[in-house]
């Protein structure tokens, strides 16, 4: 990456040429390289109604992610 280039190998960035979450969670790297991906701005614990956390195996869904409800593993 580059401050004029930015591209992903994920399949969502090669077959569709689009901003990923890979690419957002690089943005949005501190300078100690901690992530604090879209945190949230309201406490609400409860789960979003698109959750699939169940089916991925104690691996956060991106709802659950993109509304801070849990974080992604390092």
């Amino acid at each position: 990456m580059t401050e004029e280039l930015m591209a992903c190998t994920c399949p969502h960035y090669v077959h569709r040429n689009a901003f990923c979450k890979h690419m957002a969670a690089v943005e949005n790297a501190t300078d100690d390289g901690t992530l604090d991906a879209f945190p949230s701005e309201d406490e609400d614990e409860t789960e979003p109604e698109d959750c699939d956390c169940n089916g991925l195996d104690s691996f956060p869904c991106w709802p659950c992610v993109r509304t801070g409800r849990k974080e992604l593993p390092n």
